[in-house]
C-alpha cells in the first residue's frame, strides 16, 4: 500500500499537545537546536549567564527565536522547531530538572504534573485528534 507522505504527515500535526520532531520541523530549528547544543561547554554556559541577549545574537537566530529563549518558552521553541533533548541543555544549564522544566509546559504546576505522571500520566481520552476535538466541541455548542 501507498501512502501519500504529506497526507501522512498532516496527520503527525492532528495530536494534541504533541509536536512529532519530523524533518521539516529539525530544518526549521537547526539553528535553535545549534544554540542549545553550544551549552555544553562550560565557558558558553558562563558566557550566556553573563548576557544571555548578547550570547544569543552571536548566533543566527531570529527574534521570536531569542525571545523565546529568553522567556524560557520551551513550547515556542519546539513550535519553531527546537528538540526537547536539545532544548534540556539549557534546563540543565539554569540548574532545572529535566521534569520541572517540562511540566513549564502544560498547565500544572511542577507538584501537580508529577503527581499526574506517578499515577500514569494523562488520559488518552479527549487527546486523540485536534480536528475531532474542535468537531465535537462544535457539535456540542450547536446542541
Amino acid at each position: 500500500m501507498i501512502r501519500d507522505i504529506h497526507a501522512y504527515l498532516d496527520e503527525l500535526e492532528d495530536i494534541p499537545g504533541t509536536r512529532v520532531f519530523t524533518a521539516a520541523r529539525a530544518r526549521r530549528g537547526y539553528h535553535i537546536n545549534q544554540f542549545a547544543m553550544s551549552l555544553m561547554k562550560p565557558e558558553n554556559r558562563a558566557r550566556f549567564r553573563a548576557d544571555e541577549r548578547a550570547y544569543l545574537d552571536e548566533w543566527p537566530l531570529n527574534d521570536a527565536a531569542k525571545d523565546a529563549y529568553v522567556a524560557r518558552d520551551y513550547n515556542g521553541l519546539i513550535d519553531m522547531g527546537g528538540n526537547i533533548y536539545f532544548l534540556s541543555k539549557l534546563f540543565s544549564a539554569d540548574g532545572i530538572p529535566f521534569a520541572e522544566a517540562v511540566s513549564t509546559m502544560t498547565d500544572m504546576t511542577f507538584p501537580e504534573y508529577r503527581a499526574m505522571m506517578m499515577q500514569g500520566g494523562r488520559s488518552p481520552e479527549g487527546q486523540r485528534s485536534i480536528k475531532a476535538n474542535v468537531a465535537a466541541a462544535a457539535a456540542k455548542q450547536e446542541n
